[in-house]
């Protein structure tokens, strides 16, 4: 099993998978990848279109359609250590940076409603987070993102139990066909 796992729990009445990194670059640079355009198209799967505060109204435009625009709002945009913001239908992401010797803790907190697509959005957050930490090294990943996807929800299937794992591929991936 793999020691990158998200969790999953239910908090507030709603489920949250957290994510954990230890990266080795300054926060400063981790913030430049989760917030410039230019870095978020290496590793984040939609454009993040809107002003950087508190309070704006975002869009997140997928750069092959392979789902619908969708809008969101920014609801903390503190740096270099804390971007949050709505995803989509309600979908909260929050991005923590915390220095740490040698480099960056990075925490991601994904809160929705639907407990069954935690499985399907655990993978594709965890797999994100590995072509970011590649794309940081200023490398290109060793392993196809979509296969990546696939083998990693294998392993969210596995961990989170069949009633996070009713949502399947997303329509785009090949496995959903």
């Amino acid at each position: 099993m793999n020691d990158d796992l998200g969790t999953l729990e239910k908090t507030d009445g709603r489920w949250r998978l957290q994510f954990v990194r230890h990266l080795p670059h300054p926060p400063e640079k981790v913030w430049r990848a989760l917030t410039e355009p230019e870095h978020l198209d290496a590793w984040f799967p939609s454009t993040i279109e809107g002003e950087r505060e508190a309070g704006a109204k975002l869009r997140f435009t997928f750069p092959f359609d392979e789902a619908p625009v969708m809008d969101g709002e920014m609801l903390v945009y503190d740096p270099p250590s804390v971007l949050e913001f709505i995803w989509g239908e309600g979908d909260q992401l929050r991005f923590e940076l915390r220095p740490d010797e040698g480099g960056t803790v990075l925490t991601l907190l994904d809160t929705f409603d639907e407990q069954g697509k935690a499985a399907r959005d655990g993978a594709g957050w965890h797999a994100t987070l590995d072509v970011l930490r590649y794309h940081l090294a200023g490398e290109e990943p060793p392993f196809d993102p979509e296969r990546h996807w696939a083998d990693v929800n294998a392993q969210y299937i596995e961990a989170l139990g069949p009633e996070a794992s009713t949502i399947g591929p997303p329509d785009w991936h090949p496995e959903a066909n």
